[in-house]
């Protein structure tokens, strides 16, 4: 493989190994695109880049988590073709990205197979969130994200501090209003855990999970589970290093470590990782790689690769008992207990036949976790044809995924 083929495979397949893929789709031409590094462009904001100019009020956001992160998050507050006011009786919904992504990745499909901008067609007002080291959301109080402490973090602290800090802000600026949340891949995850724990019980209305993640034991893509297999301990394949920057040179040559290792294929990629996705445009990975992907914490790919290994669902494992009981209070980390979710709360889960990382087989370990929860409030669609990037930038995923949970939404 050329080196520029590689480069180009390794930005696009870190992303979906890491058990969230969240390609933009690619069909049409009239879409903005974002630079994936530092410019201009990220002063000006997502808003300006790739809502306004097609016709759609936006506003940027700062949300500060009780741990010092500054965090961006776009509103879509109504339909394009809305006339002034009215804009307080709409309800929120609030849009969660995966792991190495961010929000600009929902903004990416012509507008018509857009979510947001469907969801704001809808009659809702629509958030857009984006988690901790990505691309709008690198500053702290106090942190510099070029020092190791701004990633001393794993997706704990997305559950513990990103997710509620965001649904809070949301619930005040719309005057208490109960709030619908849309979240992909690891986005679920964050939102099975949170609701686990109680932290954001008061504040949703509904819920729905696209290849819904938690447990992981059972994906089939060769590459997910070689790479999952390697993020041990401290991740020193790479060096020691904190920021996980898909785009540098030290997660490329971790990847082509990876190629390396027996049984594993890297030419078929994208089906290989994600499962055989049926409804792509075939444009969508150039305009994907124009945007993505993002950085993240080392210690949360260590950590989503503990979810792998271990098959449990579980807070981040120091790996040492003493380490454990330092912070926890006892020698293994505590598992998320997801019967804990409140029964009553209206859940809707969609998931794929070809899916590789959102296995069928994990899925049911997942609904059998929810099995004591009211049948009337939780709500599956299996489409058998779909894998893990289909429910993202799947060219018909307008028509059998987004007008199901609108359907789902109107009736919570």
């Amino acid at each position: 493989m050329a080196a520029h083929g590689f480069l180009r495979w390794a930005c696009l397949s870190v992303c979906i190994l890491a058990v969230v893929v969240e390609p933009p789709g690619a069909h049409g031409t009239s879409r903005a695109v974002l630079s994936p590094t530092l410019t201009a462009q990220q002063r000006v904001g997502a808003c300006a880049v790739s809502v306004t100019p097609h016709g759609y009020k936006c506003q940027e956001i700062e949300v500060t988590t009780e741990d010092g992160y500054i965090l961006s998050l776009q509103r879509i507050p109504e339909s394009r073709a809305a006339g002034e006011g009215g804009q307080l009786d709409k309800p929120p919904v609030l849009i969660q990205h995966g792991v190495l992504v961010d929000g600009t990745t929902w903004l990416l499909n012509p507008p018509d197979e857009n979510l947001p901008f469907i969801l704001a067609d809808a009659g809702f007002d629509v958030w857009i969130a984006n988690t901790r080291g990505t691309r709008f959301s690198r500053k702290h109080v106090s942190l510099d994200p070029n020092k190791p402490e701004y990633w001393n973090w794993s997706w704990d602290e997305l559950v513990m501090y990103d997710l509620p800090a965001t649904i809070d802000v949301v619930y005040r600026q719309t005057r208490d209003k109960k709030i619908y949340y849309v979240g992909h891949s690891l986005g679920s995850l964050i939102a099975l855990a949170s609701l686990s724990e109680g932290r954001l019980v008061d504040k949703l209305r509904s819920v729905a999970l696209l290849s819904p993640v938690a447990y992981l034991s059972h994906m089939t893509t060769a590459l997910g589970i070689v790479a999952a297999k390697a993020f041990v301990g401290e991740m020193t394949t790479l060096a020691g290093m904190a920021e996980f920057n898909p785009k540098g040179q030290a997660v490329a040559n971790f990847l082509k470590m990876l190629c390396n290792m027996p049984n594993v294929d890297c030419y078929d990629y994208l089906s290989a990782i994600t499962g055989k996705n049926c409804c792509l445009n075939s444009s969508t990975v150039d305009i994907f790689l124009q945007n993505e992907p993002q950085s993240t914490s080392v210690k949360n790919m260590v950590h989503l690769a503990q979810t792998v290994r271990g098959g449990i669902l579980a807070k981040y494992n120091y790996g040492r008992p003493d380490y454990n009981l330092q912070h926890y209070g006892e020698e293994k980390p505590p598992v998320y207990n997801l019967s804990n979710i409140p029964h009553g709360l209206p859940l809707f889960m969609s998931y794929g036949g070809k899916d590789a990382l959102s296995d069928i087989q994990d899925v049911a370990m997942l609904l059998d976790c929810l099995k004591l929860h009211d049948q009337d409030k939780l709500t599956v669609q299996f489409i058998e044809d779909y894998a893990h990037a289909d429910f993202i930038m799947g060219v018909n995923a307008k028509d059998l995924v987004y007008r199901e949970i609108i359907k789902f939404f109107k009736r919570g």
